[in-house]
């Protein structure tokens, strides 16, 4: 029989509401994955195998009244530590948050449990979610487990770690400039970022979040398969009236052509042979399954899109970010604010307000050119994934990360949905694609995305590699 922790997640709890299995028995064999290889990766920093096992005995004794266990029933799903889980620290990685224990779940995490899920523990990011590296002075660094001398991606990274190691079938994420899209590239598997206002948000332990990261950052979910990640969306969109910006917009949408548009250098990104023929073959795979496939020059000005992020983000809240920062004393958070710090000081007294106004400019020409284009291919980054620790070697190593990642810092800007579908293997480096539609149109990415992963994926979960 194939270990419950090797089963795509719609499996197990197809197996859990039919008492093929129970979830306590998917709890263990959890648990039992976790303790066998978590060591070698620091993928999940805290947990409870006690609270584990009472969550999974909650979903057999629903089923055995008769209950409809949920669409996730027992299902083990790991929560990044900058999501409030009641019990537990938001850490956000840092020491300045160690004892910050939130009372009540976020929207998402209460979500999950409503339909059904197991929260297993804890995954890591980096200080502050600031990097696509997942290292912090609290809980330490986390390992790919494809690869050790690569990145496991950020801020998402114990999270898509734990996922292509076995470790839970799902991850909770976050993305605000690539943080789940960049680790599932990095780890080999499949992430989603939900359109803005998709997903409820909020986090009852922190202050309200500066405007940019509220009209930019989306919660969403990582897993082993395309399928995977529709049921999660769903579970995790339901309605909760604790953030303002939630829309009731359906699952969905409206019947649209099967047209894609490749765009291998968008605002002229040069990117290295390996991405490019793996849009290519990406690009074939969705005209093999009966799409039509365009390959076009440049997207809308996917450039100022990025300004535009980057303005919202560094223009409210530097000074006390930075000050944190300082007294955290991480290296890597550290480094990128060293490496902003000269961009925020240029930056006009009304730079917000400004970038809302040319926010709104930018949102209206990408919704033009994704309803000529429904679904757009483009790079998730210009290169492979990156040596571990990068962008703490010096002005150029971070000068070509911030480069490489345009595409992940500019869809934010809009609150556009992006989907990561990891496509295959360069060696041991793994390769995937990213797949974007219009807002609310999550269904578009997942339909092009199912196309093209059963068209070949890296094998998934695997034994880290040491």
């Amino acid at each position: 029989m194939t270990e419950l922790w090797r089963l795509s997640a719609t499996e197990l709890a197809q197996r859990i509401r039919t008492r093929e299995v129970s979830a306590r028995e998917a709890a263990e064999s959890a648990l039992q994955r976790l303790d066998a290889v978590n060591p070698q990766i620091n993928a999940v920093v805290a947990h409870r195998p006690d609270w584990v096992r009472t969550q999974a005995d909650e979903v057999d004794q629903a089923i055995a009244r008769g209950e409809d266990p949920g669409p996730l029933a027992g299902v083990p799903v790991t929560v990044k530590i900058n999501t409030d889980e009641a019990g537990f620290a938001t850490t956000n990685g840092t020491r300045l948050q160690e004892n910050l224990i939130a009372q009540v779940n976020s929207p998402a995490v209460d979500n999950l449990r409503r339909a059904g899920a197991v929260l297993l523990g804890r995954s890591n990011s980096p200080t502050f979610a600031l990097r696509w590296f997942t290292s912090n002075l609290v809980h330490g660094a986390t390992r790919n487990p494809r690869d050790p001398s690569l990145t496991p991606g950020g801020s998402s990274g114990g999270g898509a770690a734990a996922v292509a190691a076995g470790i839970g079938h799902l991850a909770l994420g976050t993305d605000i400039g690539g943080s789940i899209r960049y680790p599932a590239y990095a780890c080999g598997i499949h992430g989603l970022r939900p359109s803005f206002g998709r997903v409820p948000a909020f986090n009852a332990s922190s202050p309200e979040r500066p405007i940019g990261a509220q009209l930019m950052s989306s919660t969403g979910p990582m897993a082993r398969t395309v399928e995977d990640l529709r049921v999660a969306l769903m579970a995790m969109s339901a309605r909760d009236l604790r953030d303002p910006w939630w829309a009731p917009a359906p699952l969905d949408g409206p019947q649209a052509p099967l047209h894609a548009a490749i765009c291998l250098r968008p605002g002229g990104l040069q990117i290295k042979p390996e991405i490019e023929a793996a849009l290519l073959d990406a690009g074939r795979r969705l005209a093999n399954a009966g799409w039509k496939v365009e390959e076009i020059e440049d997207t809308p000005l996917i450039r100022e899109a990025a300004e535009v992020q980057e303005r919202l983000w560094l223009g409210d809240g530097f000074a006390a970010l930075t000050e944190a920062v300082a007294r955290d004393g991480d290296p890597g958070a550290s480094a990128v604010v060293a490496a902003v710090r000269a961009k925020v000081a240029t930056l006009p007294a009304d730079v917000i307000s400004q970038s809302l106004v040319r926010r709104t400019t930018l949102t209206r020409q990408w919704r033009l050119f994704l309803t000529k284009y429904p679904v757009l291919l483009l790079p998730v980054s210009a290169e492979l994934p990156f040596p571990d620790g990068l962008d703490i070697e010096g002005e150029e190593g971070f000068r070509r990360v911030w480069e490489a990642q345009l595409t992940l810092r500019a869809l934010p800007a809009m609150g556009l949905p992006g989907l990561t579908v990891s496509t295959g293997m360069v060696g041991s480096v793994p390769v995937g694609v990213q797949i974007v539609a219009n807002h609310f149109r999550e269904d578009l990415c997942l339909l092009a995305g199912k196309a093209i992963e059963a068209r070949g994926t890296p094998i998934s979960p695997i034994d880290p590699i040491l």
